[in-house]
């Protein structure tokens, strides 16, 4: 396409697609009209194209439709927009409920063929009843699928699951109706010889109903999946300020956010959601921006500065303008970034549906040969038939439905136990190439709040005496840094002292009078407002923290320095033996934040990463994962906050911590539900095992059906060893992923050997 044609963007809604394979030909078609750039993703059922040169919308759709599938114009929004789409949940509720009918039908038909003691007078009449409704109403978005594949020339799985199945339930048909499996007393015996036979006493209605049923599963559990793919935004934006508290003609008036605009004044009250983005006009506060931004320390704001929409005042009362509402605030254009890095995510296409382009048309000409060959070696229509028939049934994917749905039900069951959800097997693939783990700093490897680190009491003052009246001060406080330091305090020196006449400096800090002393506690600035003068000894010790991306306060009373608290949002317990394990597993470390340089040198340098990108604005940190994945890294990112949910999304792998937000988990492909960074190790190595166990499954799901099929060509498979090899195939497929069972974590000596940086430290000594 020339860069200089003018491009538009749209997206459409695609309809129809059975599996990945369906999305690759949607795009192939898209892509070959001139000016046209197209990418279909088969999760989201969503296309995304650019389009040049006269080429309309209705062009696109059309283009869809003849390629056998639906397609839609995007729709205005609603005025409660849900991400999930209108016909998501009933879709799946229809597959479950079409599941489950046919699961109770198919037991019993199962059953009655495998267990001959069962197999009372007319039970072969009973089974064809019971099976019917499975084969016909149950697997009809199988034949559906393969009705539509097969008027456009293509074959997948659904064309061979289809064939397969019909195949088996027309030949029981024959057999009961016209051959003699429809004779009283009829039985299934068991028999290990290789006998030809004309066929006309043998059914596989368990055979055909058992397919369906498990291919059903699978599919139920895909469409599952996928209808969760627009729950992170749904989330990102539920996040917003519901109301408002406007000014309009000098008076408060309360209204949905949805009536604000650009241009108004309204009030924030203390705890309150900020509406939108503004800038403040009236008032001194600090805001708490960890949700949006990372950033662990609070942002003092006033008059002039602006404040981000879904951030929350943890001050006092503020008068804010809106200067940007609705799509064009920051979280609107952070939920764009989710669904842009989730659309263009490459979905890895399922093994056995890169395998079908082979194996479908392969069995369907062996098929076809088998019947010709037989019929020209004067065998007669009765045996050719059946030999044909055999070469679709012992080829009909019975294992392959098991081989996905039960490793990954047996290995997200033990993640589960271990705290760590799966959510498909695609991301199971993403695992197995990862080379590079991008870990954001605030939450994921440090605890996300501010938390006591160190006092440093001037000379000839007690340590803790300068805690405790700090700690009483601050505790009438609500900062965060103020709230840290008197958690500390009552910790370390047990019931804190009240204060009278308290008093607090927006933006600098606090005084009031404790156990007879006037204590101040806050900014330098302040201090010297009061004409406190540090000393020497304090004066290095501001340096030192300030210089180590620490937050330090100091504390005075009766017109002398006392002393400097050290705050600072702490490194996590086992966050180093975290790190250490990722790089046992071949993954090269880098820590990612918002927060500035030096507090994420000094906390790199704590747990082990020599790589640091700091500074990084929410947006620009998937440009950061871009850029890696550029470089021919696969990535995987950790994180837990709302300014990560799109590169969590844009990576290869997406890891959210349990203890984060909604957003980042819904965002991500994996989530630790305790929030310990050690887990994120286990992760990888489980979903690695059970990715390797999947590969064995579908290996041996197709070695089974090849190794067979020479025989049914031969006409030499009886119903019984064509039961038996597709019974042996699926008892192997399910007892290798019961083996995920045991799968066992890494011990956590961690725990035990990891610094307790987690915790409060209060020494006599300088700032660390």
């Amino acid at each position: 396409m020339d860069a200089r044609t003018p491009t538009a963007e749209i997206e459409l809604a695609i309809g129809g697609m059975t599996c990945a394979s369906c999305a690759a030909r949607v795009e192939k078609k898209l892509n070959k009209i001139d000016g046209v750039t197209a990418t279909v993703n088969y999760a989201t059922e969503k296309a995304k194209v650019s389009y040049a040169g006269g080429v309309t919308p209705e062009d696109l759709v059309a283009t869809v439709e003849r390629t056998g599938y639906t397609a839609r114009l995007p729709e205005p929004p609603a005025p409660e927009d849900d991400a999930t789409p209108a016909g998501g949940m009933d879709g799946v509720l229809h597959l479950r409920h079409r599941l489950l009918v046919s699961a109770g039908l198919t037991v019993p038909v199962v059953l009655l063929a495998m267990v001959p003691a069962l197999q009372f007078t007319y039970w072969q009449w009973l089974s064809l009843t019971l099976a019917a409704p499975v084969v016909v109403w149950g697997g009809w978005p199988f034949h559906r699928a393969a009705w539509t594949n097969l008027r456009h020339g293509a074959a997948t799985m659904d064309t061979l699951v289809s064939l397969g199945t019909l195949a088996a339930f027309l030949w029981s048909l024959y057999a009961l109706f016209l051959g003699t499996a429809g004779e009283p007393g009829m039985v299934h015996p068991f028999s290990l010889d290789l006998t030809r036979t004309d066929g006309s006493g043998d059914v596989y209605l368990e055979a055909a109903a058992g397919v369906t049923t498990f291919l059903l599963a699978g599919r139920f559990a895909e469409a599952r999946s996928k209808r969760r793919a627009g729950v992170a935004l749904r989330a990102l934006l539920e996040m917003g300020a519901k109301d408002v508290t406007v000014l309009r003609g000098g008076t408060e008036q309360r209204i949905p956010v949805g009536r604000l605009s650009v241009g108004d004044l309204f009030v924030v009250r203390p705890g309150e959601k900020i509406a939108t983005d503004g800038e403040v006009t009236e008032g001194a506060s600090a805001v708490d921006t960890s949700l949006l931004t990372g950033e662990p320390v609070p942002v003092e704001v006033g008059p002039g500065d602006t404040v981000v929409g879904a951030t929350v005042n943890a001050g006092g009362r503020l008068v804010v303008r809106a200067t940007r509402i609705g799509a064009e605030t920051q979280l609107a254009q952070m939920a764009r970034l989710v669904e842009e890095a989730q659309h263009g995510k490459a979905e890895v296409q399922r093994l056995a549906d890169r395998v079908s382009g082979v194996f479908v048309p392969v069995v369907l000409a062996l098929a076809v040969a088998t019947l010709g060959f037989w019929i020209g070696a004067g065998a007669g229509l009765a045996a050719a038939f059946p030999a044909a028939v055999a070469v679709l049934i012992i080829a009909c994917p019975c294992a392959l439905g098991l081989a996905t749905p039960t490793a990954l039900m047996v290995g997200t069951g033990r993640g589960a136990q271990l705290g760590i959800l799966i959510r498909g097997p695609e991301v199971l693939e993403s695992t197995r190439a990862v080379d590079t783990v991008v870990l954001d700093k605030t939450g994921t490897v440090t605890t996300g709040r501010m938390t006591l680190l160190d006092v440093v009491p001037a000379p000839g003052e007690d340590a803790d005496r300068v805690l405790r009246l700090a700690g009483a001060v601050e505790h009438a406080s609500e900062h965060p840094i103020a709230q840290a330091i008197a958690r500390g305090a009552a910790e370390r020196t047990g019931q804190l002292p009240p204060v009278e006449g308290f008093t607090s400096i927006a933006g600098l800090g606090v005084h009031g009078v404790v156990e007879g002393a006037a204590v101040v506690a806050g900014r330098r600035r302040l201090m010297a407002e009061w004409s406190v003068r540090l000393p020497p000894e304090l004066e290095r010790a501001v340096a030192d923290a300030e210089a180590s991306g620490r937050t330090t306060v100091v504390v005075g009373w009766d017109g002398a320095a006392r002393g400097v608290v050290v705050v600072a949002d702490a490194v996590k317990d086992g966050s180093a033996e975290a790190v250490r394990r990722l790089r046992a597993l071949g993954l090269r470390p880098v820590l990612l934040t918002g927060d500035n340089a030096a507090a994420a040198r000094s906390v790199a340098a704590q747990v082990g990463i020599d790589e640091v990108i700091a500074e990084v604005l929410p947006q620009d940190k998937v440009d950061v994962v871009r850029r890696l994945q550029a470089e021919g890294h696969t990535v995987a990112m950790v994180g837990d906050g709302v300014n990560d949910a799109a590169a969590l999304a844009q990576a290869d792998l997406g890891l959210a911590m349990g203890t984060g937000t909604d957003v980042a988990i819904q965002a991500s492909d994996l989530t630790l539900v305790r929030g310990d960074l050690r887990v994120a190790a286990d992760a990888v190595r489980l979903s690695r095992r059970t990715l390797a166990v999947i590969k064995g499954n579908l290996f041996w799901a197709f070695a089974y059906n090849v190794a067979a099929i020479p025989l049914a060509m031969a006409g030499l498979l009886n119903p019984m060893i064509a039961g038996g090899a597709m019974a042996l195939s699926s008892v192997f497929v399910v007892t290798n992923s019961l083996r995920l069972r045991r799968f066992a974590p890494l011990a956590e000596h961690g725990a035990t050997t990891a610094a307790p940086s987690g915790r409060p430290l209060v020494s006599a000594g300088s700032a660390r």
